[in-house]
């Protein structure tokens, strides 16, 4: 038996579940990572991470808001100024985003192995 079920911790109105759908986005925890070293600005932070483009960093950093794990502070100055850094919260994310990251290291070849395994054992099927 799985430990599974009603009542369990991935029901729809569930902490557990909120916030394995909030990490489970694809930038979520690099986001969190990347505000680990202080307050950063929209476009350093976009620098730091690589790869995803401003909208996107801008709806992952409003959601990050919502949620309370990220604090947004707009300075009273010409031209506008914004930093983005974490809460306290979203702080305390970094260790099991750090675990994460330690077993994708490890694991990370065994995935690709198994990935590559089954994409040779699937059928090529064409569009005829």
């Amino acid at each position: 038996m799985s430990g599974f079920g009603p009542g369990g911790p991935f029901l729809a109105d569930c902490p557990a579940r909120l916030t394995v759908e909030l990490l489970a986005d694809k930038w979520t925890a690099v986001v969190l990572y990347g505000l680990s070293q202080g307050p950063v600005r929209h476009g350093e932070l976009a620098g730091l991470i690589g790869g995803i483009s401003r909208k996107v960093l801008t709806q992952t950093l409003r959601r990050l808001q919502t949620h309370g794990l990220v604090r947004r502070h707009a300075y009273a100055e010409a031209p506008p100024r914004v930093e983005y850094e974490l809460t306290s919260l979203g702080a305390s994310l970094l260790d099991p985003i750090h675990t994460l990251t330690e077993w994708a290291r490890a694991n990370g070849d065994a995935v690709l192995d198994a990935l590559d395994t089954e994409s040779e054992a699937e059928p090529v099927t064409r569009g005829d």
